[in-house]
């Protein structure tokens, strides 16, 4: 069992050690249905069954920080600016990833907070709007590929990028969306109170999106048009606050090679090298699978123990070695 005492600034501390400390990068299905409207007493009626999930691993000692994605989220936002154009001034890119990460962090603090409160758990949680820096002079941002807000046919496109000087890209026949830059985090500007709220015991969300991007310039930060990987991301801040493991929880129960054809198999367990050869041969794809499968090898590559590709249900059978895709050492 678990004791916590009070402290000053942040009301509890553990005084045993906690059996694992696990980053969770949280994909949609766990913050909407899959068809979802996207209103918000969709996202609150799906964060009932993540909150239990998430707060029943607390309940089993697990110190828990929280990441998620932000893709329909931030295509909302931009579709509510493009409508209101004519009489409110847009934000930039940068202005939107917060403003989804302030939308999420609420509604899933919320829920986690209320299951956490039906177990008699002390630990509340806490939502950080986090900046990730980036380089300025990343390779991504002179060949934007990260498509974001809404589709248009080609003639909408063409009028957008004339107005508003944004880059369109044909993603499939006949439909266009804008990209940005995907810039490789480096790191948060937040990195030291990230690693106290999670000292003091408390379950912390943090980076949501892929943080919002800021580079430094002449030792100031600002903001910058461009979206980083979320999973990615993850890694990152899996190894600032020294998790053991990173947990990636998306739709499916377990990797698969040949996916989507007769010789598709579920992968148990993957070495770093055949999970870094299994992405040479292209078996997981940039837009699909392959950036967490990425990301699970720059961890346990960086030093973590493991890393867990599995299904929202299977969370706390992926946290204990039972479930998913588990990435390891060579």
């Amino acid at each position: 069992m678990i004791v916590f005492t009070r402290t000053m600034a942040f009301g509890y501390r553990a005084k045993e050690a906690w059996t694992v400390r696990v980053v969770v990068a949280l994909g949609g299905n766990a913050l909407s249905p899959s068809r979802s409207t996207g209103s918000v007493e969709e996202m609150r009626s799906s964060l009932l069954e993540t909150g239990e999930v998430l707060a029943g691993l607390v309940e089993r000692g697990v110190s828990l920080v929280l990441t998620h994605g932000n893709g329909p989220q931030v295509g909302r936002i931009l579709l509510q600016q493009e409508a209101a154009a004519p009489d409110v001034p847009p934000m930039p890119m940068d202005v939107c990833g917060a403003q989804s990460q302030g939308q999420i962090g609420y509604l899933l603090a919320q829920a986690v907070d209320n299951a956490l409160g039906r177990r008699g758990l002390p630990q509340r949680v806490v939502t950080l709007v986090t900046q990730v820096v980036v380089d300025g002079r990343d390779p991504a941002f002179r060949r934007p590929t990260k498509p974001v807000g809404p589709y248009y046919d080609g003639d909408g496109a063409q009028r957008l990028a004339a107005v508003s000087g944004h880059v369109f890209r044909e993603i499939t026949p006949g439909r266009w969306r804008r990209v940005v830059a995907s810039p490789r985090p480096l790191g948060f500007v937040e990195n030291p109170v990230l690693r106290l709220v999670v000292e003091a015991g408390h379950v912390l969300v943090a980076a949501g999106g892929g943080g919002v991007p800021v580079v430094c310039d002449g030792g100031l930060y600002r903001g910058v048009e461009a979206v980083v990987d979320k999973d990615r991301t993850a890694a990152q801040l899996a190894r600032i606050v020294e998790a053991e493991q990173l947990v990636i929880l998306t739709e499916v129960p377990r990797v698969q090679t040949g996916f989507g054809t007769e010789r598709a198999r579920e992968c148990a367990r993957l070495t770093v090298g055949e999970a870094r050869h299994l992405l040479v041969e292209g078996e997981f794809p940039e837009g699909s699978m392959g950036p967490k499968v990425e990301a699970c090898c720059d961890f346990v590559e960086a030093g973590g123990e493991r890393a867990v590709i599995a299904a929202l249900r299977d969370a706390a059978d992926a946290v204990f070695g039972t479930a998913g895709t588990s990435v390891v050492r060579d």
